[in-house]
């Protein structure tokens, strides 16, 4: 959504957008104690396909922008997470 706003706005040749992602939990490349328990970081893999006849510069801005949408400031955030659990009966 961030990114075809902000190629609307441009005004570039921008059809469709897709993201793919994939989440699986690794170890770090860094990790002393990785076989233990709870050595493990989250890992999202994220895949933009842009269609359109976008030039280098503007497909270097696009992948600037999409790290500022919102969804993506709220994971890098390490967002805080309370629960509440209403029981009706």
């Amino acid at each position: 959504m961030t990114l075809l706003l902000y190629a609307g706005r441009k005004g570039w040749p921008v059809e469709t957008i897709t993201v793919e992602l994939s989440h699986e939990r690794v170890h770090a490349a860094d990790c002393e104690g990785c076989e233990e328990p709870g050595h493990l970081i989250e890992l999202i893999q994220r895949y933009i396909v842009v269609k359109g006849p976008l030039d280098e510069t503007q497909r270097a801005r696009l992948l600037e922008i999409s790290q500022r949408c919102p969804v993506h400031k709220t994971l890098t955030a390490a967002p805080r997470i309370v629960d509440e659990l209403d029981v009706v009966t």
